[in-house]
């Protein structure tokens, strides 16, 4: 295991000593939990390019179930009821 050295301001150092007493556990704790979790969660591109990837398999789903003969007439684009 590494040690690290990081430096605060010293109000934050006492706050968050005060919080990891709280929480029953040390500092180091706390920080380790912290960057053990910044490392392991999903970046945001990837996240977003995971949602992307979703929304375009359903609109290609969609996309094969139309045909030009399941089109609406005029009346039921304007008909609110139909197009539920």
């Amino acid at each position: 295991m590494k040690n690290i050295t990081v430096s605060v301001q010293e109000d934050l150092y006492h706050r968050a000593r005060v919080r990891a007493a709280e929480k029953r556990t040390s500092l180091s704790a706390l920080v380790r939990d912290f960057l053990t979790h910044l490392v392991e969660e999903e970046p945001e591109f990837d996240r977003l390019r995971r949602e992307q990837d979703k929304v375009l398999a359903r609109i290609r789903k969609a996309h094969r179930r139309f045909s030009a003969g399941q089109r609406l007439s005029r009346e039921q684009v304007h008909d609110r009821a139909s197009v539920r």
